[in-house]
């Protein structure tokens, strides 16, 4: 099994290089992906994806920690339909996502509905059983689905909830504390018990809680549970009991040779059961199962960019690289600042020189600040690792490029998941008027 934790030669699990030093993504070449499906292309080694779907199993099964994979990160039918083998649930957040699941076939009951903004199509389809849980995030959602719920068949909920707890991540993705959207804020609690308590088709199941991305501390985990449970111990207190808490993804990857490492999956479970543990003996409540919902650490590694060099100029003292990607394929660079290792995948004999990588967008679309050899030329390939999540899920129609494929790779073989976007597909919205 591929070993996730290891960078070898400054490449990513999964990459090499072979004797002609063209790089290998999943034992296939990048420049034969490239040639077949075209560029941009997301790449994702499904050897590398099973790798750390094992690693959170093994983590989790011996302490009874319920895994689902947030399917925000990147889900396609083909994904989904890989998922059903494995012990993993999958959450959901929009009709969109939950008719990719629906398509392919993933089972109802093992699927999470999410979301801080639920629309009336979406909470009709958790009253019709599309899914098997909500997670609630407001009070005033809680009764839109208690006015739709029936006591014959109850509809299974737990309640986002927000902490408080603030992780040390971007602002753009810490999603707990008191300068975020999501989740019951604490003056919302008294009534968000009472709404349950008083509708008979809800099925009261527990607490949800997630606080950010990119958390390397096993302690802000242990801190979320401890805080999730003296919240289950107030719904204890009138009469509602919590089956289940729900702490949260964002656990870490390491996404360049010289950076964080990923965070220790085993060593955080045993830290978030432990805190558990603790915090139920203080407060006497029966013992919840524990949930959690990676996504960027379960198909982050898996996903490599490759990219044509359109392009490379100097502008006073600063090298650029054009290539032929943009934000519309991988906003996250512009939006955050989001960092991912870059690498030549054509074979070249140059020094490395440092480079401001960017796309074809009509802005400063910085993808990255690069290390990559001085005869790089157009033509070349470049790659960008760790790009499984967010990049193709978050891809739109900007500047009207369309969206690139999505190529399963393993052990020298690959398949398509996803196809190019033609022209045809970014005008066919367009009505001739």
């Amino acid at each position: 099994m591929i070993d996730l934790l290891n960078w070898r030669d400054g490449l990513a699990p999964g990459h090499a290089r072979d004797t002609d030093g063209e790089l290998l993504v999943g034992g296939v070449r990048a420049d034969e992906l490239a040639a077949q499906y075209g560029t941009p292309l997301l790449a994702l080694d499904l050897d590398a994806f099973d790798a750390a779907i094992a690693a959170f199993v093994d983590a989790c099964s011996p302490r009874d920690v319920e895994v689902a994979y947030a399917g925000k990160a990147l889900l396609l039918v083909a994904i989904a339909r890989h998922l059903i083998g494995t012990a993993l649930q999958l959450d959901v957040c929009s009709l969109g996502e939950l008719a990719t699941a629906e398509r392919a076939g993933f089972p109802a009951s093992r699927l999470t509905l999410h979301g801080c903004g639920k629309s009336a199509a979406e909470l009709d389809a958790v009253a019709q059983g599309r899914v098997g849980t909500i997670v609630a995030d407001s009070l005033e959602e809680i009764e839109r689905l208690a006015s739709r719920a029936s006591a014959t068949s109850p509809i299974r909920v737990a309640v986002r909830v927000n902490t408080g707890i603030e992780a040390h991540t971007h602002a753009f993705v810490r999603t707990g504390g008191g300068n975020t959207k999501f989740g019951v804020p604490f003056g919302d609690l008294d009534a968000v018990i009472g709404a349950l308590r008083a509708a008979t088709g809800l099925h009261y199941a527990g607490l949800h809680s997630h606080v950010g991305s990119q958390i390397y501390e096993a302690a802000t985990f242990a801190e979320n549970v401890r805080a999730l449970v003296e919240i289950a111990a107030r719904f204890g207190r009138a009469g509602l009991r919590s089956e289940l808490l729900i702490v949260g993804g964002g656990f870490g990857i390491q996404d360049n040779p010289a950076g964080a490492a990923t965070i220790d999956i085993a060593t955080t479970i045993a830290t978030i059961a432990k805190a558990l543990d603790e915090a139920i003996a203080a407060t006497g409540i029966p013992r919840p199962r524990l949930g959690i919902e990676p996504g960027r650490a379960l198909i982050g590694r898996a996903g490599t960019s490759i990219y044509r060099v359109m392009a490379r100029k100097q502008q006073s003292k600063r090298a650029f690289v054009v290539v032929d990607g943009s934000l519309s394929d991988n906003p996250r660079p512009a939006l955050y600042g989001a960092y991912h290792h870059t690498v030549a995948a054509t074979a070249r004999a140059g020094v490395g020189d440092e480079v401001t990588l960017c796309g074809r967008s009509c802005e400063n679309d910085v993808l990255a600040e690069a290390r990559l050899p001085v005869d790089l030329r157009g033509g070349d390939l470049v790659a960008m690792c760790t790009t499984g999540a967010y990049t193709y899920s978050m891809a739109g129609n900007y500047n009207r490029f369309a969206k690139p494929a999505v190529v399963a790779v393993r052990q020298g073989s690959h398949r398509l998941f996803a196809r190019r976007q033609t022209l045809d597909d970014v005008l066919g919205e367009d009505c001739d008027v």
